[in-house]
């Protein structure tokens, strides 16, 4: 079988310096959470249940004990620079970036912690590139969260911006319990995805 060409597929040629923030956010009937890296649009495979419950969990904690000059967003873009549009699986915000319902985005300013469940496409992308390019953003909080063997339970490294490199230092990895102070103080049962 040939591939048919970008435009009788439906799909269009790729600009020649490749996508913008702008074609993300415009570009019609995009499948959803696609992402842009570098100029390229990276699409994603169907979640598996163990990535979505852990995106429920996560933000059900997160938002118990937000204060209010922060929020807890899900799967939003997030605004790095014209040719990088990432989409954490949760964002926690300045309350002011809140724009209103029809809000499609966030500027990546406006980020205090980026979280990413790893699935096995995603893996290298969150681990790598997503990593360098929120700490270059200047977003202070990352966490990558995959699931632990046997028990299947989700694991959380906490990394923070260091402001002498630019760069995020790991602070720790938390199994069974987040219970963190940054960027407010968190304290998340990860042993609860039993009840999801």
């Amino acid at each position: 079988m040939t591939a048919q060409p970008a435009e009788q597929s439906g799909w269009r040629m790729p600009p020649m310096d490749g996508y913008t923030v702008d074609d993300l956010l415009t570009l019609p009937d995009l499948p959803p959470h696609t992402e842009l890296i570098d100029g390229s649009l990276v699409l994603v495979r169907p979640q598996r249940y163990f990535h979505f419950a852990t995106i429920d969990l996560l933000v059900a904690g997160l938002r118990s004990t937000v204060p209010s000059s922060l929020k807890v967003a899900r799967e939003m873009t997030v605004v790095l620079d014209r040719r990088n549009g990432p989409e954490p699986d949760i964002s926690v915000i300045k309350a002011a970036a809140r724009k209103g319902p029809d809000q499609t985005y966030f500027e990546g300013k406006d980020v205090v912690l980026a979280v990413e469940v790893i699935s096995p496409e995603s893996e290298a992308r969150d681990r790598l590139t997503k990593t360098h390019k929120y700490a270059a953003a200047g977003i202070q909080y990352y966490w990558l969260v995959e699931m632990t063997e046997p028990d299947q339970y989700p694991a959380v490294e906490i990394f923070e911006l260091s402001e002498n490199t630019g760069t995020y230092q790991s602070i720790g990895t938390h199994r069974d319990r987040v219970k963190v102070d940054k960027p407010y103080p968190i304290d998340i049962d990860l042993t609860a995805i039993d009840n999801l």
